[in-house]
């Protein structure tokens, strides 16, 4: 937040809980068309805790401040128009923006490094099939090699390093959040924030993987399994959940660590993927339900550390249910 001005005046009004005389002030100055105020707004927006989530009107937002100048807004839109975030995706026009940006911005700069070496068509997908040797019928499982390059791995890793926390679930009773129960490891999520046109690229990457629908994935997700790290047999599938999670994409991101297996114990089916290597199963028959064959675990890191890249992919298309604000505005 730029110091001085509205903005330290809505922080004094935060700070003292006067929350609806700061999100009034904040809406009169983006309004009244300060460059700063119009960026702030529009992460109010997306966030969506204090006045409501309003992702279309977060996107209009960082437009204009994009044409009004403000470089770490028009990062984010062009993230918007990649990932169709408050309105469809547009990747040409995402891509032209990081052009620009580029020029000037040393993240937008290394993203198009990035983008530049994919083998891509005009919207973003591969270029060419991608190839998979099928490991299992039951549950369908199979495998693609040399699915991300080493510099696509690196960067995943680095982009989620800031972020990765230990793996915890909420308890139901108590509701406080509690070490997971059956997984080790630590983990950071491609939210609205991060998942910018690299991670878009290879998110498109695996809905042509999987030949679904961008729109059909979770976020993707980093986890890191340090020695004694695992994930004890699971089902990704959900109970009584009308928009199954019906497929799992694993992608290997590193590979300098002993232990660690893919393992399907009903099966006796074990994977351990290459640095940059994905697996594909699923996990839901055709009538949305969970399939028993599809558990699956991580077996124990026993040495280094296993960093993967997961995304489930739903029957449908996914979207987080909006936050209920403090302030009807």
């Amino acid at each position: 937040m730029a110091p001085g001005g509205t903005l330290d005046q809505v922080d004094g009004l935060l700070a003292a809980r006067r929350f609806a005389e700061a999100a009034r002030l904040l809406l009169a100055a983006a309004d009244g068309g300060e460059t700063a105020a119009v960026a702030e707004l529009a992460h109010w927006r997306i966030v969506g805790n204090l006045i409501r989530r309003d992702l279309p009107e977060a996107r209009r937002r960082l437009a204009s401040a994009t044409a009004k100048g403000d470089d770490r807004a028009a990062l984010l839109h062009a993230g918007f128009l990649a990932c169709g975030v408050g309105g469809p995706d547009d990747w040409p026009g995402a891509l032209a923006e990081l052009r620009g940006l580029a020029k000037r911005e040393a993240r937008a700069a290394a993203q198009l490094r990035l983008l530049d070496a994919m083998d891509l068509d005009g919207e973003g997908f591969p270029a060419r099939p991608i190839e998979l040797r099928r490991l299992g019928d039951a549950p369908y499982v199979a495998a693609a090699g040399n699915f991300m390059t080493k510099a696509e791995c690196d960067y995943l890793m680095a982009a989620a390093e800031p972020g990765l926390q230990p793996s915890v679930v909420v308890d139901p009773i108590t509701s406080r959040t509690i070490p997971h129960p059956i997984r080790r490891s630590e983990g950071a999520v491609f939210g609205v924030y991060a998942e910018d046109l690299v991670v878009n690229a290879l998110n498109r990457r695996i809905a042509a993987l999987s030949g679904t629908r961008l729109d059909q994935g979770e976020p993707l997700q980093l986890l890191r399994y340090r020695p004694g790290g695992e994930y004890k047999p699971h089902m990704d599938a959900l109970p009584a959940e009308p928009n199954q999670r019906v497929l799992t994409v694993l992608v290997y991101l590193s590979d300098d660590y002993e232990g660690g297996e893919t393992r399907f114990p009903h099966t006796g089916l074990s994977f351990r993927g290459r640095a940059g290597e994905a697996l594909l199963f699923r996990n839901a028959g055709a009538d949305g339900r969970s399939d028993p064959l599809s558990l699956h675990a991580g077996l124990p890191v026993t040495k280094g550390a296993k960093y993967v890249a997961s995304r489930w992919i739903r029957a449908d298309r996914f979207t987080y249910p909006p936050p209920k604000p403090i302030l009807d505005l």
